[in-house]
């Protein structure tokens, strides 16, 4: 009789590789739950009794809060869809003049913060501006009529020209990746060319251009530094001037989790929108897609539609940066920017790499220990990033406050010295918040390079004795290297740019170039803050080059970078 014992040499590798996962899982659920103890403090300030500040804010602004942040909504939803996906289709499917300069420009105002373009616009039309007093001059009677820039009107005309790229880069993507059998089939029911665009290719790119309203949205909701400027109450002004102008960090609390609330609310509507409906291509083999050249006259019409928004929403409020910057001789105030682009660079630097850092450790813990708690996690962290900055200012302003003050009790009661305050108002609160928000921006980032390394690589390294972390050290990060500077690049633009989270964390007398403009243009000293202003767009341009560089590469044979000839159609065809 052969009696069966376990293979020590088999036993010892399978328990190191359960102890890799609990410890990956571990690693997971930490990374989730520091990153979204934030939005857990906002959520809690729900529970705590309503206060005299909130019953005043109730009884005063609260509904204008609601009213100027839906209609903001409405508005900035309807019109970046209305021209994000117009304009895609036109660079999409015909030829006309300057379309292949449109498929690129189309991104420009992605490198404008909403807040620039509001206070060169402001500067630009309001009463004191050239454009009115050029009408005055020449007519007083329709100078009259001139709509005020100052106006929720107004905030949803700029935001609208500098988010609908978000709208516009998904459903171009969605297009370039619809079969043309399909269009083609569409024309033989007798569909015309407006008929296959509302019947067919916008159902079929429907969850595209649900989830690019979405984030315009998102953004939309979330900007403090426009409606700041024009004057428009919405929730994150009133956040603002809750905790700063009333010193109620509660009722600041409740009203962030309120807007919360609202966002919450949206990403259901875009999930419902998206419906249960699941498209998939039955082939990875396309036709090129036929794009006729447009008449004169619907030519024209197409440039001038692809052209007037890359103008409202880049060219114009460059033009008048760059006429301010030279009249100004190119001046900063007070001849600080050198130091005002220090304090940027190391904040955006530092950022940069925690949250890249941050972001692969939590998607290498997804592959190395998948399952619902380090999936789950990982969706957890990067809530964040639909959180405005005034909002997880406050989440992490109340905790740091918290643990300032039990330390400082301790230390008097324990050594007699007060220790003040060590976390909060400091670089670190700065940074946690800047990985609180831009989580999600890291790991989708991360999670797209990291899954197209295959699992035999894993196994093969583990085959050669290398651990978990020493495997992603030697073998995922350097073939990831491209992904990971991209990660940090895209962070690094986008730290560059806040505004809120960092105007409120920051220490004491430390300023950014962001900061130091909102500062002078709430002076109405533009003109000084022009140099500065250019220098963040500047920077900005940098991930819109990228996007734009891979944005024609999702479908072969279509005359983009990256087609050949064999996916361009030579052959059996299969749609």
């Amino acid at each position: 009789m052969t009696v069966l014992t376990a293979d020590p040499g088999h036993a010892a590798p399978a328990a190191r590789h359960r102890a890799s996962r609990a410890y990956w899982r571990l690693i997971a659920l930490a990374l989730a739950s520091g990153l979204s103890l934030p939005l857990l403090v906002i959520a809690a300030g729900l529970l705590q009794p309503f206060g005299d500040t909130w019953a005043h804010l109730a009884a005063t602004v609260l509904p204008d809060y609601v009213r100027n942040t839906l209609l903001l909504v409405v508005g900035v939803g309807f019109s970046t869809l209305l021209i994000g996906t117009g304009t895609a289709w036109l660079v999409t499917m015909y030829r006309f003049p300057l379309h292949r300069i449109a498929e690129w420009a189309l991104l420009l105002p992605l490198a404008v913060p909403a807040y620039l373009i509001a206070y060169t616009y402001a500067d630009f039309l309001d009463f004191a501006g050239p454009v009115q007093t050029l009408l005055r001059d020449i007519s007083p009677a329709v100078a009259g009529y001139f709509p005020p820039i100052r106006s929720l009107g107004g905030a949803i005309f700029l935001m609208s020209v500098v988010f609908y790229p978000y709208v516009y880069l998904l459903a171009r993507a969605s297009f370039l990746e619809q079969s043309v059998c399909v269009l083609e089939v569409g024309r033989t029911l007798g569909c015309g060319p407006w008929g296959n665009f509302f019947q067919v290719a916008v159902p079929l790119a429907r969850p595209a251009l649900a989830g690019g309203v979405a984030l315009a949205v998102m953004e939309a909701v979330a900007d403090f530094g426009t409606v700041q400027h024009l004057g428009v109450q919405t929730f994150t002004t009133g956040i603002f001037r809750t905790w700063f102008s009333f010193g109620d960090r509660v009722a600041a609390a409740q009203l962030s989790a309120t807007l919360m609330a609202v966002i919450a609310m949206l990403m259901l509507i875009e999930f419902s929108l998206r419906g249960r409906a699941r498209y998939a291509h039955t082939s990875g083999r396309y036709q090129p897609l036929p794009r006729p050249r447009l008449t004169a006259l619907r030519g024209g019409l197409a440039t001038a539609a692809c052209v007037l928004p890359v103008s409202l929403g880049f060219v114009l409020p460059i033009a008048v940066l760059l006429w301010l910057a030279v009249a100004n001789r190119f001046a900063d105030a007070g001849g600080s920017f050198a130091s005002l682009a220090w304090n940027t660079t190391i904040l955006a630097g530092i950022g940069a790499v925690l949250v890249v850092a941050a972001s692969a450790l939590l998607t290498y813990a997804v592959r190395q220990a998948p399952g619902w708690v380090t999936r789950g996690g990982a969706r957890i962290a990067t809530l964040g990033y639909a959180a405005p900055g005034t909002v997880v200012a406050v989440g992490v302003l109340i905790p740091f406050a918290w643990l300032d003050n039990q330390l400082d009790s301790i230390m008097q009661q324990t050594f007699g010295v007060g220790t003040g305050l060590v976390l909060t108002g400091t670089i670190a609160a700065v940074l946690f918040a800047y990985l609180v928000r831009f989580a999600a921006l890291g790991v989708k980032t991360v999670e797209s390079g990291l899954s197209r390394i295959r699992p035999n690589m894993d196994d093969a390294a583990r085959n050669l004795g290398l651990g978990a972390l020493p495997t992603f050290v030697r073998v995922h990060a350097p073939l990831m290297r491209g992904t990971l500077l991209t990660a940090g690049l895209l962070v690094f633009v986008e730290i560059l740019k806040e505004l809120p989270a960092t105007l409120i964390i920051r220490p004491f007398n430390f300023d950014t170039l962001a900061i130091r403009v909102f500062q002078l243009a709430s002076d109405e000293r533009l003109a000084e803050a022009a140099t500065t202003a250019l220098a963040i767009v500047g920077v900005g341009i940098l991930p819109v080059i990228i996007l734009s560089r891979r944005i024609g590469h999702g479908r072969p044979g279509t005359g983009e970078p990256g087609a050949t000839a064999q996916s361009a159609g030579s052959g059996p065809r299969v749609y």
